[in-house]
């Protein structure tokens, strides 16, 4: 009997545990478990836009290596919904840059420097920032909008010092400034130092001389 009453008095002490617990740990329960499937879900997702991303980088390389006006067409919708659906995925800013250099190739400067101006504004690969302002700066040129594409070289990365240097040359000389041309040249090379552009840009300088 004394048995029957211990065991009595746990029962009552579990249920009475219960009424005051039970529904607390129902919810932790319920927490974690959507928890855990909200996070393989949100990974599930995040993998889908990433396949999805790298299926439109594909095609626009493909389009990119194409000639024609299809193949221009196909360039900018697929840059265009990299740009619009997945703009922080990695695929786009490189995807961005090649639509550029395809369209720029073409002669569709117009089409370059609004991909261009869309990467240096809301693209999200930091590493490639600097790149895109000295391709920008090289439309900028071509469509003599000087003062502009002077404006994309300016605070230069310590790697691309001699590069932007070399870019504000062919700008200034474009002008008619011919001495900052040649000073900004002279700065280029002393920060390429054994580069085979730095050679390059020494033959603009001698050009400039004879000139």
């Amino acid at each position: 009997m004394a048995y029957d009453l211990e065991e009595q008095e746990k029962l009552d002490a579990l249920r009475a545990w219960w009424d005051r617990y039970g529904t607390l740990c129902v919810v932790l329960v319920f927490v974690v478990v959507a928890a855990i499937v909200g996070w393989r879900g949100w990974q599930w997702y995040q993998q889908h836009k990433a396949t999805q991303a790298m299926g439109y980088f594909e095609a626009l390389e493909g389009a990119a290596g194409q000639q024609g006006e299809d193949a221009v067409a196909r360039i900018k919708a697929a840059s265009g919904t990299l740009r619009q659906d997945f703009p922080d995925s990695g695929y786009t800013s490189r995807g961005v840059l090649i639509a550029a250099k395809a369209l720029e190739s073409r002669s569709d400067i117009d089409g370059a420097r609004e991909q261009l101006e869309w990467l240096t504004r809301h693209g999200k690969d930091a590493s490639l920032q600097p790149l895109a302002r000295l391709r920008l700066a090289g439309v900028l040129l071509e469509q003599k909008q000087y003062d502009q594409a002077l404006a994309q070289l300016n605070n230069p990365p310590a790697s691309f010092t001699g590069l932007y240097a070399d870019r504000r040359g062919d700008i200034l000389v474009a002008q008619g400034k011919t001495a900052e041309a040649k000073a900004e040249w002279e700065s280029a090379i002393k920060a390429l130092g054994l580069d085979p552009i730095a050679q390059i840009i020494q033959l603009k300088i001698d050009a400039l001389g004879g000139a």
